[in-house]
């Protein structure tokens, strides 16, 4: 192992104490950062490396507010129209499910200090090529939710300036993403603070407001008045059939996609025992306050019939109410949302691609690092495809057409990333069952809970084929696992990952 690198913490099992490393004995542990993994300087070389700049705070309003996406403020008005009233077992359904994923990653990530990230688990457990391909697909994950809240940001902007073109928009917010990340990570943490607490102000507030006018029983100018009979008494909770209740889980999976950041982060925090488990357990509460509550009260306000599916029913529940100022300070907000969005997926990104190049998985050039200790090569890199949103708004014909089909593929390719996490839990209770018997943050439900999730995920698969703008997305997809597929059979030729895998070979067949 070479000396720049930090040694494997000691995973515990009863009395004993076992060393792992996360691909092999004499393999290099894979770098891979995600939200708050900027490593402190562990080399006596002189060799710069990331720097650990995000405090505890930074950390904590990162992932809670990376359980508010865009999904819910662009993306919840067309799943209303979609669904009715049923749309909130919708998004408690989908959180339901995807808290058992995260409890799965939080066991695996506990079972050995040394993890960073799934993709060191993935590898360690399921071979150098799942770490390959769960690395690169978490990437372009975050690239195509970048590229959908660009688009989203593009229809904000519409809210105050409805000529100005799509274009114009869109490159500037890619351009003020470049410079928000150019800094040093401090300045990166610092911004996510604030927008992370915009965003959840902003849905309190709502969630006040909105009890306000239900207990005033508000009337709006169309003679609709607010309270939650609205919820039922317009054919009840499944107004628009079974088959509408399953086309809201096309978009509300996009809603929920990098909630898996609240369970990395925590990893890296310096108590990870006590803050990693809290983190995971206060998910149920968010899904219940941010989604459930807010999107009840919303269709309380607001007749589920009257939302329209390509306008936020968040600035709509406002004009609706004929509070204009109001609905301009709610546009900001979610303008903010989605910037906050895209600017966490590009740092993460371009910390991803960073790993990668360190492990050889990426071109070398984006594994360097400025003065400042910010990969700055690996952002641009990432930038550049944000690019991809401004042919998207001028092939479409509208916004939410362009925001449909990018979410549908960011989902598909996040529910990849989740499946690998189960999969990597179902070989960790095979290879290594002294740690699960040791661990003091199972999984609920265990390795029977897996294949629940699992049916799950076929289920919204199946409802993605109903649709045919989400029927699109889907026969998209796999074109890039094909791509990766041409690019690992090329790479692990080369010596070094000859050698990774073999070493895992060995390690495996010791076990």
């Amino acid at each position: 192992m070479r000396a720049d690198r930090p040694r494997p913490r000691a995973s515990r099992s009863g009395n004993s104490t076992t060393r792992y490393s996360p691909h092999g004995r004499n393999d290099p542990v894979r770098t891979l950062f995600v939200v708050s993994a900027s490593l402190e300087p562990v080399s006596t070389t002189g060799e710069p490396h990331l720097s650990r700049q995000l405090s505890n705070r930074h950390i904590q309003l990162i992932a809670i507010g990376g359980a508010i996406g865009t999904g819910l403020f662009m993306g919840s008005g067309k799943t209303i129209s979609l669904a009715g009233p049923s749309v909130i077992f919708v998004y408690m359904i989908i959180g339901f499910m995807l808290f058992f994923v995260m409890r799965a990653m939080g066991e695996l990530l506990l079972s050995n200090l040394h993890y960073k990230s799934f993709a060191d688990f993935a590898a360690d457990l399921l071979g150098p090529w799942a770490g390959f391909f769960t690395g690169w697909t978490y990437w372009f994950c975050w690239i195509v939710t970048g590229i959908a809240d660009i688009i989203a940001i593009s229809g904000y902007v519409r809210y105050w300036w409805a000529d100005v073109p799509l274009w114009i928009p869109a490159l500037a917010a890619i351009g003020t993403l470049l410079l928000l990340n150019l800094p040093t990570v401090r300045a990166f943490g610092e911004t996510e603070f604030w927008f992370a607490l915009i965003k959840i102000v902003a849905i309190v507030s709502l969630i006040v407001v909105g009890l306000v006018m239900i207990i005033g029983g508000f009337t709006a100018p169309n003679g609709a008045t607010a309270g939650f009979d609205n919820l039922w008494n317009d054919g009840g909770f499944f107004p628009t059939g079974p088959m509408g209740f399953v086309a809201g889980f096309q978009i509300a999976v996009f809603a929920f996609v990098g909630i898996e950041l609240v369970g990395t982060t925590a990893a890296e925090a310096e108590d990870p025992e006590k803050n990693l488990p809290k983190a995971i357990n206060s998910i149920p509460i968010r899904v219940l306050l941010f989604y459930v509550a807010a999107l009840s009260i919303i269709v309380s306000v607001t007749p589920w019939r009257e939302i329209e599916a390509g306008r936020s029913p968040f600035v709509a529940m406002f004009t609706l109410a004929g509070l204009g100022i109001a609905a301009s300070v709610i546009n900001f907000v979610v303008l903010t949302s989605a910037a906050s969005s895209a600017n966490s997926g590009i740092y993460s990104t371009s910390r991803m691609v960073y790993g990668l190049a360190q492990e050889g998985d990426a071109p070398a050039a984006l594994g360097r690092l400025n003065r400042r200790k910010v990969p700055a090569n690996a952002l641009m890199f990432s930038c550049v495809f944000l690019l991809s949103a401004i042919v998207l708004l001028f092939a479409g014909d509208s916004v939410i057409e362009a925001f449909t089909l990018v979410t549908t593929i960011s989902a598909l390719l996040f529910m990849f990333v989740w499946s690998i996490i189960l999969a990597s839990y179902l070989r960790y209770r095979k290879l290594r069952p002294d740690l699960h018997e040791a661990s003091k943050f199972k999984m609920p439900g265990g390795v029977p809970m897996v294949w629940v999730v699992y049916a799950f995920f076929a289920f919204v698969i199946w409802a993605l084929t109903q649709e045919p703008d989400t029927l699109d997305a889907l026969l998209v997809t796999p074109i890039w696992f094909a791509v990766l597929a041409v690019a690992w059979a090329l790479l692990r030729r080369r010596p070094q990952h000859r050698a990774r895998y073999e070493t895992f070979r060995r390690e495996l067949e010791g076990r």
